[in-house]
This record gives structure tokens, C-alpha cells and sequence, in this order.
């Protein structure tokens, strides 16, 4: 008797782990399964907020549709004036209670200026007052990561809020995943950081960036290293694109751990050898010319 073999691609299940949510994960095999998502609760004996915030991991790591209306955001916001802030703060407590909340997580009185920009995120956005306080949680908690000791900027915090409506996080579940697996991520970007001899200076953008697609392409700390050293090694210092394109290599072929790049890099060597007539002596692994992972690096490289 054939059983059913439900199957997941690997870059799936490297999302799924590398979040460290075990609800996301228990109900993603739940839903692959065929199974009803209404049924979600009952079938799983969970609660419905605890079905809700598994549902949001997901959304957030890309492996379910966000079947809600997205908020449009117009092109041109209207200009708030010091009238629609008093008559917000006159309206009811909620964005009143919201002023509060960011002065004393701010630690400082917002100005006129400051204010409409926040009334902006409130009634524009339409973000709910709770989404906004993680919000402006997220935004501190990111600047200290990034080495800076002054808090964040309305306008700053107001780019952040931006993204955020874009993207569908506007429930106190999305919200809290969200900020969860981005400084999740902060941490790790400063693990790499040290991996990559580069100290304790912050980190520019660009360099940013690159550390981050590496991380989303689902390698750790420990790869990212043997693609710093080959780059060294290679080039004679650390040049970003080289280590790259070394790295995007290594994803396209499915290396994702030291075991899969070692065992890839071996073959690579074998094939070099071969081509060229020749055995490769005992214990000579990783030595002698450029393996095909290297080569093509190099090629993408000297076609940037």
C-alpha cells in the first residue's frame, strides 16, 4: 500500500527553520497537506489567536498569500495642520493615548511638526495605535543594534510606517513577527559582521544589503566565512561583489552548509584534475587551481 509523501522544496523548510517558529511550521504542514484553513483551529486544538499569529509568520517568510486588501497608499498624503492635531486629540483618548506612548518610548516632547507626521501614520496609514507603538519599538530597538545611542526620527520612523502599510503588517500579530525576526536578524548581521574582520563600525548600506541577501539565501555565519576567506585568498582582500558572487554560486547549486561546500568544492577539483589528465594527490582537496565555484565568481565579477 503506497502512502502519500507530502514533499517540501529545501529552500521552504530553511525559511521555516531559520524563523524558529514551531507554530508556523506545524501549520504549514498542516495547509500542504490539503487540509482546510478554516479547519485550522479545530483540527490543530488551538485557539484562534494562536492559529492567527502562526498565520502571520508565515505571511511574513513568504509562504502564504495575505488574502486581505492591502492598504493603498496614495501618492500624495494630505498636509496635516496643528488644527487636525488638535482636533484628533480632542476627537477621543486613542490618538491621545498614542502621543503618550511614543513621547515616553522616544524620550522626548514631539513637536507640532513631529506630531503631524504621527497623526499622519494614524489616520492616513490607518496602522491601529498598538501597531504603531511596535512601530516606534522596532525603530529604537534597530538604531541601537546599528551602534547609534540617539533615537530614531519621526521622518525615519514615518519611512519605517511606510513600508510596513506596503507590506500588510497593520495586526498586533504581524507586527510583533515582524519585529521578532528582523532583530532576529540584527543579531545575526552583527555575528558576521565580527566573521568578516570588519569590528565594531557601523556597517554601511550596501554592505548591509549584501549580508542580508546572503542571510535570506538561507547560509549562516559559518559559510559566509569560507566565502570571506576564499575572496582573501583570491583577491587579496575583501572585496563584496567577489564574495558575492561566490556566495550566489553556491546558492544556485543548492550549498548551503560548510558539509554541502566542502563535499561541492571537492568535486569541482576532481573534475579540474580530470580535465587535465590528472590524478590529484592524496590530502590535496581545496589546494591547486580554481575550482568551477570559484571560476564562475570570477566570471561574474569581471562582468559587473
Amino acid at each position: 500500500m503506497n502512502e502519500p509523501v507530502l514533499s517540501l522544496p529545501l529552500s521552504e523548510v530553511r525559511r521555516l527553520l531559520g524563523a524558529g517558529s514551531g507554530d508556523g511550521a506545524l501549520l504549514y504542514l498542516y495547509l500542504r497537506s490539503g487540509a482546510d484553513p478554516a479547519a485550522a483551529a479545530e483540527a490543530l486544538r488551538w485557539p484562534a489567536h494562536r492559529v492567527d499569529g502562526a498565520m502571520a509568520s508565515l505571511r511574513q517568510l513568504g509562504l502564504l498569500e495575505d488574502p486581505r486588501q492591502r492598504p493603498i497608499v496614495r501618492d500624495q498624503p494630505p498636509v496635516y495642520t496643528e488644527a487636525d492635531v488638535l482636533r484628533a486629540t480632542e476627537r477621543g483618548n486613542s490618538f491621545s493615548l498614542l502621543v503618550g506612548e511614543a513621547q515616553r518610548r522616544l524620550g522626548r516632547v514631539l513637536s507640532t511638526e513631529e506630531l503631524k507626521i504621527l497623526l499622519s501614520l494614524h489616520d492616513y496609514l490607518g496602522l491601529p495605535t498598538e501597531v504603531i507603538g511596535i512601530l516606534i519599538t522596532y525603530c529604537i530597538q534597530r538604531s541601537r543594534a546599528r551602534g547609534l545611542v540617539r533615537a530614531p526620527s519621526l521622518r525615519t520612523i514615518e519611512k519605517e510606517a511606510y513600508y510596513w502599510a506596503d507590506q500588510g503588517i497593520d495586526t498586533l500579530e504581524d507586527a510583533a513577527f515582524y519585529m521578532q525576526t528582523q532583530l532576529q536578524k540584527q543579531t545575526i548581521i552583527a555575528r558576521v559582521q565580527q566573521r568578516l574582520q570588519l569590528g565594531d563600525r557601523r556597517l554601511t548600506r550596501a554592505e548591509e544589503q549584501y549580508i542580508r541577501q546572503w542571510l535570506d539565501w538561507g547560509f549562516g555565519d559559518d559559510v559566509i566565512a569560507m566565502a570571506y576567506e576564499k575572496t582573501c585568498l583570491n583577491t587579496g582582500a575583501m572585496k563584496w561583489p567577489y564574495c558575492n558572487s561566490i556566495l550566489k554560486s553556491w546558492h544556485e547549486k543548492g550549498l548551503h552548509t560548510v558539509q554541502e561546500v566542502e563535499g561541492g568544492d571537492q568535486r569541482s577539483q576532481q573534475a579540474v584534475y580530470q580535465n587535465n589528465n590528472r590524478r590529484p594527490p592524496a590530502g590535496s582537496a581545496g589546494q591547486g587551481p580554481l575550482g568551477s565555484l570559484e571560476q564562475d565568481a570570477l566570471r561574474r565579477l569581471l562582468n559587473q
